[in-house]
């Protein structure tokens, strides 16, 4: 079959990539109870990876044409004013997201088979998981901000549904609804923003939004809000500064959906969002410095709060916080397609973390405070080195692929703001390398300190748990390679690939910077990461330290570990004002005013019928009366 037949074939099946998952939502949702655990298992792994395998087949079509193709299906709104199709759109950024969002999905679905194994809502589980796929692909496959908006509004639900799977636990169900809401404040300057770009250029399709003429309405005033607008909605889906503290607490669900939200779609969502907007964004200075300043200062915070944390769930949850602020950073330089690309690696080695992690739960029996491991090295043998692979990968470790994206990062952000702030994102980096570090050390040498109930049950997870570990450790280690850094690449004579593949549907803003100054940084930076790690086996290794106990924690500690007690001023200066608020106006204004007013009128009306009952006696005499001293007296009104 030649290329173009080739092409033709796989834009033929475009439309499966998500509606297999939504088929298999749909099919286990309605069977439920008459399909057996194993027939559900293979419906909902089976669709995910039908799914990426026509997404590599549309990834492969774009890398030998990478134009932009339009896939259209019905007019979905037509009014005299206003028209909106239902369209996908296929370039290499789509392309690449579905490449990812499948691949690593059917990698979560597997882990999940053993994982929720004996869980009661193992087919409700599964149910959430592909409907959560299904409005992710939506998103990143839209050709315009409407049914983009749709997927981006889906994937916030199923994240409530997921994060509050077990809601029968208050706690779980607080956290999930505390995501749903901060998600819907995010979501509101979304929707501002799509009616502010639909005034200005009078259409939501992509094509038209950001072609040269659709650009060119867009005064410098506009551009400005409309891009703040969309951000607002990003820093809500994405985790960033003020409305990260959702992302955390969402490690009440299942650990598959924590992997599944924090690496390869929800928190994404915000970065494609920018990158597919990046004409737009060129359009405001301010804006990209905002969204910058944002990201630096998000990615500082969360990796600080990681340095004491003692939930191995939580140390990995404020890592992608910090994480997904050096993408935002990037973004925030022009320097889109190294912020998709770390959203690449990133989605390997942290869905493999968060695997990981549950596999070390698993033989924990739910156990999740590192304090209480220790040792686990030798019960955990594949999941050990999985976890440590990983755990090289995030912490920018050549030749693992988050060195690549991470250097590449801190390059672009010299070469465009300066040394300050490349500081910065090194320092992020290097509080990234001690905390990880120190939650391998802390976990899988050393002593055991658990129970003796514990230390009895420990064993490797089953096979359908590990092999998921296996890939994602051996992608972690070789999607690097498909963006070198500069000097790398003109050193191997090796271009970048996907800098490269990216070019069709982003426009990065140029950066100056010589290759002797890139080596001088990639190996800067490397040496001080081989110091902090020195440091960590030291202190965790040599010296067998083991993290405080909270009580113990005093002084600048103690409020990092307490997260700078931002959720209790959230809830000092926004929440319990609204329940005061609302708890006066329900005992003031809602029960003594409007249910008096309503009360008041049924009241009124029941005691105006009782009269009026009495005229009814059933007397046919009484009746003829009545009817005689009506008449008259209509006589005399119709007289005078």
């Amino acid at each position: 079959m030649s290329t173009v037949n080739c092409q033709l074939f796989m834009s033929q099946y475009v439309w499966l990539i998500p509606l297999l998952p939504l088929a298999s939502w749909a099919i286990i949702s309605l069977a439920n109870r008459a399909l057996s655990k194993t027939v559900t298992t293979w419906v909902a792994c089976g669709s995910v990876l039908a799914s990426f395998f026509i997404a590599m087949g549309i990834l492969i079509e774009k890398i030998h044409n990478p134009a932009p193709e339009t896939i259209h299906f019905f007019n979905w709104i037509t009014t005299t004013d206003f028209s909106a199709s239902f369209d996908f759109l296929i370039d290499p950024l789509s392309s690449v997201f579905l490449v990812v969002i499948t691949g690593v999905g059917f990698l979560i679905h597997e882990y999940s088979a053993g994982y929720m194994h004996d869980d009661d809502g193992y087919r409700r589980f599964f149910s959430y998981l592909n409907l959560f796929v299904f409005f992710m692909l939506m998103l990143v496959m839209a050709n315009n901000f409407l049914v983009m908006f749709i997927g981006w509004e889906g994937v916030g639900l199923c994240s409530y549904l997921l994060i509050g799977f077990w809601f029968k636990n208050q706690e779980y169900s607080s956290a999930a609804k505390k995501a749903f809401i901060m998600n819907r404040i995010g979501d509101l300057g979304l929707l501002l923003g799509i009616l502010l770009i639909y005034q200005t250029t009078g259409s939501v399709e992509y094509e038209k939004v950001f072609s040269s003429y659709g650009l060119a309405k867009f005064t410098p005033a506009i551009a400005t809000a409309a891009t703040l607008l969309l951000f607002i909605g990003a820093i809500g889906k994405s985790a960033q500064i003020p409305l990260y503290t959702w992302l955390p607490d969402a490690m009440a669900g299942p650990t598959p959906v924590s992997a599944l939200i924090h690496a390869a779609t929800m928190v994404t969502a915000g970065i494609y969002l920018i990158a597919r907007a990046n004409g737009l964004y060129l359009l405001s200075p301010l804006t990209m410095d905002i969204v910058m300043w944002v990201g630096i200062a998000t990615a500082l915070l969360g990796a600080s709060i990681g340095l004491y944390q003692n939930d191995i769930k939580k140390v990995l949850a404020y890592s992608t916080v910090s994480q997904l602020g050096l993408m935002f950073a990037a973004l925030g330089v022009g320097a889109f397609s190294v912020g998709v690309f770390h959203v690449v690696t990133h989605a390997f080695f942290k869905a493999l973390l968060f695997l990981g992690a549950g596999s070390v739960i698993h033989a924990m029996g739910g156990e999740q405070d590192i304090r209480k491991m220790g040792g686990l090295k030798k019960s955990l043998p594949i999941t050990y080195i999985t976890f440590f692979i990983a755990t090289l990968a995030i912490s920018g470790i050549p030749p693992f692929s988050g060195f690549f994206s991470k250097d590449q990062i801190i390059s672009e952000i010299y070469a465009h703001k300066g040394i300050g702030i490349a500081g910065i994102a090194l320092i992020v980096s290097l509080m990234t390398c001690f905390y990880m570090f120190r939650l391998l050390f802390v976990t899988f040498f050393g002593n055991f300190r658990g129970t003796h109930e514990q230390e009895h049950h420990l064993h490797e997870s089953p096979t359908s748990m590990t092999f998921p570990l296996m890939v994602l450790a051996f992608f972690s280690t070789i999607a690097g390679f498909f963006g070198l850094p500069k000097a790398i690449s003109e050193l191997l004579h090796v271009p970048n690939y996907i800098e490269h593949f990216l070019s069709h549907s982003v426009q990065d803003k140029v950066s100056e910077i010589s290759v002797g100054t890139e080596w001088a940084l990639m190996g800067g930076t490397v040496a001080v990461l081989a110091a902090v790690i020195f440091y960590a086996y030291n202190l965790f290794m040599n010296k067998n330290t083991v993290p405080l106990e909270d009580e113990q924690m005093a002084g600048l500690p103690n409020i990092i570990y307490n997260k700078y007690f931002v959720d209790d001023i959230y809830n000092n200066i926004i929440s319990k004002p609204i329940n005061i608020a609302s708890g006066f106006l329900n005992s003031i204004f809602e029960t003594k005013i409007l249910d008096g007013i309503i009360n008041g009128v049924g009241k009124i009306t029941y005691r105006v019928s009782s009269l009026l009952r009495l005229t009814q006696s059933g007397r046919v005499d009484g009746y003829f009366f009545a009817m005689v001293i009506f008449i008259v007296a209509l006589l005399i009104f119709k007289l005078f």
